[in-house]
């Protein structure tokens, strides 16, 4: 079956923010007396910050949101690149009249931040983001909405990410899925949700669409 429309996750899926989130936890953390492994803190990675959050300190949830965004945004040009094949992918899929969209658990001003920095920015024609939303992935209401912005169709859109909640979200709103094989938690991993795909070069996209 034909794909028209790809709404990709941002970070960890065509972004390298990995240490930066990590780096932005641990300083987070530190300030309100908290201590994570970094195998703990890569758990935390891809959840809406509010949630994660709550579930730590429900007290001071929105300082430590407000904490982590001040350092990850003082930081992020010095940590964030694109994943290797990400922009000539990208470039070849727009050749091809594909329709591509950003489905992130992000607020505008940090995908709008992720976008530039790494010279995708115009690349998309929806960007769909936390503030976006009443209910972020893995409910199915972002993929959704950004299958709608597009004009796409459940059978002709795929959604592709690093984490389990843009595959359950994918799944939720009837879509194909694909995961990357470069997730931070591990491919294994990312299988264990069943995606349609998984993807080992984001090369791969091209395949899929029937482009050699």
């Amino acid at each position: 079956m034909s794909i028209h429309t790809i709404l990709f996750d941002l970070d960890g899926t065509l972004i390298d923010t990995n240490e930066l989130i990590i780096a932005s936890f641990h300083h987070t953390f530190s300030e309100f007396n908290h201590s994570f492994t970094k195998e703990q803190i890569m758990e935390f990675n891809g959840p809406p910050l509010m949630d994660t959050f709550m579930h730590i300190n429900p007290a001071k949830a929105e300082q430590m949101v407000a904490a982590y965004r001040v350092h990850n945004h003082a930081n992020h040009d010095n940590f964030v690149r694109a994943f290797p094949h990400v922009k000539e992918t990208i470039h070849r899929l727009k050749e091809e009249h594909i329709k591509l969209g950003i489905v992130s658990t992000k607020m505008r001003d940090g995908v709008e931040m992720g976008l530039l920095a790494t010279g995708l920015d115009n690349c998309f024609e929806a960007i769909v983001t936390y503030d976006d939303v009443e209910n972020p992935k893995p409910h199915a209401e972002p993929v959704l909405r950004g299958m709608e912005k597009l004009g796409g169709h459940p059978d002709t859109t795929l959604m592709v990410g690093d984490n389990y909640h843009d595959i359950e979200a994918g799944n939720n709103a009837g879509v194909q899925t694909a995961g990357v094989a470069w997730a931070h938690k591990g491919k294994e991993r990312l299988l264990s949700y069943g995606p349609t795909y998984m993807l080992e070069d984001m090369r791969d996209l091209l395949k899929i669409i029937g482009v050699n």
